[in-house]
């Protein structure tokens, strides 16, 4: 069977490092082309949650990520298209600079890879407000490091004048690299940040929506969008099979030789499930300014095996769904929220009755503070017999784990790849399992398992093992 190509044009953003300006680039770029009446498709390399919102708030679709660590390189190209589907572009933002990957591991899962793997051109973001004649060898070195990668051209960020400008042309025109913007100093168009980086479209949305009619107006004068979309058009069509939640739910033994929970499923999945909404038991999955780190993916594999997927907000209902059979609670930042976390004390004590009652709950990071005994001196959940405070150490990197307890996401020995980023540390006490033993770069275990609870600071993405989803469903599913 010959696989179908998929022709959408598409452009990777990218920068030499981190601050260079490529979240203003990128989202003003999808904001200015959606002004257009064009249909974008947002994307960002790697496993940020914060970028993507924005990019939903300047397109109007859900911002995904492509992270060839935590899914596979295997599964880029696969999940590019499934999420690029009968758009007329996509832009995908990319991870700190160009070449930087996950650590000891060459090119994986850096803005480089991810874009060879779409074989898309990629334009550099240059913060020049310090250089001149140097951003000549600058971009020379970048366009030539990996002739594989293609650098389609040039934007200059932070561009003090108009001679500035004229300086910086003339250096590169030696290179050949295209110019294809020119941006000035704007301050009044950043967005706020904070302990992890920006500040959430979901705690400033009205500032946030005006910051980017900011930028869409900053990228529409400086930049050349006929000749950005041009590039774009260049990329060839990919030969892949788009991503699916429903296809990615079978059984695939030979893709998942480590997964215990794939291997034991028979060759078909459960009864009632692959129903879709309407029938199925309620995943309650927390949402709200608190809670804003999650996964489009995420809600569409559980979705595709029969669950009804239900958002709440932990700093404003005061019980969870109607019928609620599972409870998911992801990352964000209940540390600037912990006074109204707690302030909600019905929630708090559904969640623990929930909880107690073996209902299954499935905890990270954010979430894993929130099911504590208290965060900074605040009173949670009670779930977990554990406190938690913010700290002045960042716990930042890439993770792979095997998990050590069979629990309602994972069997023992289910290998996957997540992500720690966080700057709060957990002082537990006696009785939970750990939840992960961590093989690389270290070696420890992590996390809470406890009747039907599984709570770990471990950022994951499901789609690199849909087992999770499944198994979480039927937990729901048996529960209801």
């Amino acid at each position: 069977m010959t696989t179908p190509p998929f022709d959408v044009p598409r452009l990777v953003i990218a920068a030499p490092s981190s601050g260079s300006g490529k979240t203003t680039v990128a989202t003003g770029l999808m904001a200015a082309f959606s002004e257009r009446g064009l249909a974008v498709s947002p994307h960002k390399a790697g496993p940020d949650y914060i970028d993507p919102g924005y990019h939903a708030l300047a397109t109007g679709r859900p911002g995904r990520n492509l992270d060839a660590f935590m899914c596979g390189p295997e599964l880029i190209a696969p999940l590019f298209a499934h999420g690029a589907a009968g758009c007329d572009l996509a832009v995908v933002e990319g991870v700190m600079g160009l070449y930087d990957g996950a650590a000891g591991r060459g090119e994986l899962a850096s803005t480089a890879h991810v874009a060879k793997l779409l074989r898309a051109p990629v334009v550099l973001v240059v913060d020049a407000s310090s250089q001149s004649r140097s951003v000549a060898a600058l971009v020379h070195g970048f366009a030539s490091f990996d002739p594989q990668v293609r650098l389609g051209g040039v934007i200059l960020n932070k561009v003090g004048s108009d001679r500035h400008e004229e300086m910086l042309r003339e250096a590169l025109e030696e290179t050949g690299t295209p110019v294809l913007g020119v941006l000035r100093r704007a301050p009044q168009v950043s967005a706020p940040s904070r302990h992890l980086g920006l500040v959430p479209v979901a705690e400033r949305r009205r500032d946030a929506l005006d910051s980017v009619t900011a930028l869409a107006e900053q990228v529409r004068q400086g930049c050349d969008l006929e000749a950005l979309m041009a590039l774009a058009r260049s990329a060839p069509p990919l030969a892949c099979e788009a991503w699916a939640p429903e296809q990615a739910l079978l059984p695939h033994p030979a893709a998942h030789p480590a997964s215990p929970a794939f291997e034991a499923r028979g060759p078909g999945l459960s009864p009632g499930f692959g129903k879709g909404r309407g029938g199925g038991p309620v995943v309650a999955v927390a949402g709200g300014a608190a809670f804003t780190f999650s996964y489009a993916e995420h809600a569409e594999l559980l979705t595709a095996a029969g669950a009804e997927v239900v958002t709440f907000d932990p700093l404003r209902d005061e019980k969870l769904p109607e019928g609620t059979a599972g409870l998911v609670i992801g990352g964000g930042f209940p540390e600037v929220y912990a006074p109204e976390l707690s302030a909600n004390e019905p929630l708090r004590k559904a969640v623990a009755a929930f909880a107690a009652d073996g209902g299954p709950v499935a905890a990270e990071c954010a979430g894993l503070l929130y099911l504590g005994r208290s965060l900074d001196g605040k009173p949670m959940c009670g779930v977990l017999d554990a406190d938690a405070r913010m700290s002045e150490r960042l716990t930042l990197g890439y993770r792979e784990a095997v998990a050590v307890s069979d629990s309602v996401l994972a069997a023992t020995g289910t290998r996957l790849r997540g992500h720690e980023f966080h700057r709060t540390v957990i002082e537990p006490g006696a009785g939970a399992a750990p939840a992960w033993g961590f093989t690389h770069p270290e070696r420890r275990v992590e996390g809470f398992v406890e009747h039907g609870v599984h709570a770990s600071y471990l950022h994951t993405h499901w789609a690199g093992e849909p087992s999770v989803a499944l198994r979480f469903a039927e937990a729901a599913a048996a529960r209801r």
